[in-house]
Order: C-alpha cells, then sequence, then structure tokens
C-alpha cells in the first residue's frame, strides 16, 4: 500500500461529493478567514456567534417552507443583521446589549421550528441545521455559494480601508470624512452572509470556529492586517480540506463505522491550528537573552 493509499480512503478522489464538500469548503474558508480578521480586530466575535445561533431558525425555516436551507441561513442572518444595526450594534457600548437582544429571540424562533421539523422530518434535519454536513450539500448549491463568495469577497475589498480606520479608531475615522455608520452597516450584511456560507459547512452553532478561529490564529502570526487576511484563508482551507478527507476515512473507524462528521473535524484542526500558531508566535516575540558581557565596540575597543 503507498503513502497515499494509507492516509487516503479509496474513491475519494473520484467521488462527487466529496468534490463538492471541497469546493464548497475552500470558497467558504477564503471568504470566512479575511472577514474573521475585521470581526476579531473589532471586537465581535460574539456578533458572529449570534449570526450563526439566530440562522438556525432560517436554517430550519426553510425546511419546513421545503427550500434550501442556505436561503433561510441568509434571510434570517441578513434580517438580524439589520436588526442589531437598528438596535445600535454599531455604538461600542450597545454591541452586546443589541446583539443580546435579538439572539434571544432569535433562538425561540429557532426552537419552534426545530421543534415542529423534528416531529415531522425527524431528528436528521436537526442535527443537519445545528452541526451542518458538506457531503449532504447539494451540487446546485454550488453556483450560489460561489457568487455569495465573490460578493462578500468585492464587498471586503471596496470597505477594507475604511473599516480598518474605523475598527481601531471611530474618531479618527469620521473626522477624516469616514462614514462610520454606514461602513458598518456594509460589514455587517457581509458578516451575515459570512456567517450564513459557515453554517451550511459546519452547522450553525458552530460556524463561529470557521469565522473567528483561523482569523485569530493568523493574528498570532501575523501584525499587517493584509497579511492576517491571508494567512487566516489559508488556515480555513486547511482546516475544512483535511477536516473533508478525515471525515470520509473514518468510515472505517470504530465505533459504529458510519462515519464521524466533518463539523467535529473542521473545529478540532482549527483549536489546533491555534494553538500552534500561539506557540510559534511566542517564540517570534520573545526577547533575546542579553549578552553576559558588552561588546569590544560598546567597550570603546
Amino acid at each position: 500500500m503507498t503513502a497515499t493509499g494509507a492516509l487516503v480512503a479509496s474513491g475519494f478522489f473520484s467521488s462527487p461529493a466529496v468534490g463538492t464538500a471541497l469546493v464548497i469548503g475552500a470558497a467558504v474558508a477564503l471568504v470566512s478567514g479575511p472577514l474573521g480578521v475585521f470581526t476579531v480586530i473589532r471586537g465581535q466575535s460574539f456578533a458572529g456567534e449570534a449570526l450563526g445561533d439566530i440562522g438556525m431558525s432560517g436554517g430550519s425555516g426553510a425546511y419546513l417552507a421545503g427550500v434550501g436551507p442556505l436561503w433561510g441561513f441568509l434571510v434570517a442572518g441578513v434580517a438580524a443583521a439589520a436588526l442589531m444595526e437598528l438596535l445600535g450594534v454599531q455604538r461600542r457600548r450597545g454591541r452586546d446589549l443589541a446583539t443580546g437582544v435579538v439572539l434571544g429571540s432569535g433562538l425561540g424562533l429557532a426552537a419552534l421550528f426545530l421543534y415542529l421539523n423534528s416531529t415531522e422530518h425527524g431528528a436528521d434535519v436537526t442535527m443537519t441545521v445545528l452541526f451542518g454536513s458538506l457531503f449532504t450539500v447539494d451540487r446546485s448549491t454550488l453556483p450560489l455559494v460561489l457568487v455569495l463568495a465573490l460578493l462578500v469577497l468585492l464587498a471586503l475589498g471596496a470597505i477594507a480601508r475604511p473599516l480598518l480606520l474605523a475598527s481601531t479608531s471611530p474618531e479618527l475615522a469620521a473626522a477624516r470624512g469616514v462614514p462610520v455608520a454606514l461602513v458598518g452597516a456594509a460589514y455587517l450584511v457581509a458578516l451575515s452572509l459570512s456567517v450564513a456560507l459557515c453554517a451550511i459547512t459546519i452547522g450553525s452553532i458552530l460556524s463561529t470556529a470557521l469565522l473567528v478561529g483561523p482569523a485569530a490564529a493568523s493574528l498570532r502570526l501575523a501584525r499587517r492586517p493584509g497579511r492576517a487576511m491571508a494567512v487566516a484563508a489559508a488556515l480555513g482551507v486547511a482546516a475544512t480540506w483535511l477536516g473533508v478527507l478525515l471525515a470520509y476515512d473514518s468510515y472505517d473507524w470504530p465505533p459504529h463505522h458510519r462515519g464521524w462528521p466533518v463539523s467535529f473535524f473542521v473545529v478540532a484542526l482549527v483549536l489546533v491550528e491555534y494553538m500552534l500558531c500561539g506557540l510559534i508566535g511566542g517564540r517570534r516575540r520573545a526577547p533575546h537573552p542579553a549578552p553576559d558581557t558588552a561588546p569590544p565596540a560598546a567597550l570603546g575597543g
């Protein structure tokens, strides 16, 4: 058996489901990584978590309506982002309060929809909404995912510079004529779209892991936002692709030989990346020990 055969189960590269999962996973990671850097810088990880949790109501509602879950995630995310904006999420003191209010309302609606789905369609729908399943994403969803990913990247590219200034110094940004509220609203809409894409990858309840994890890891290595965004995208793609591979291989693993969820592997790999980046970044920033003796030039020699 070759080394490749030992690591990759038979049929991996020829499986249509695997091909779709790899493409969607890469597209989502390339979006969520760069956007996640701004989410970490702005201190809005809680908003990302809330949008993912609120997406449960949209995803489960979409199943009840007989449409694809991605549409439900999108509608619920954009609506929640708009409501957060109206309640004052862009003002630092009001962010957590506005996010918490919207989150509580969204979770109540999600509980109703998930209950109705469980009684009508069984527990599989609930598991898919909560934890995702890249292997079950219909290939017809792929064009929509790619279009949304491209739109988010274009929007992020258009607002990146004013968004960075508004995130680090909103007063200075306003003094320089940056429409801080408008830029913040555009970012929040882009965030809701990114979270919706993450939700179909690893589920609504875990979507923040793919949004924030690679970004937080990259910021432990790179100080410049541009470089951090590139590293975050690479880390996200690596975690997603390796997660797909391990999930495919796990069909031969105990205890039930039915496979382990992709979401588990992706989240676990993101955690490993974060820890490794912390170790590498810590070593780079460690101060060099002072020499025991001064160099001759310092001694006047």
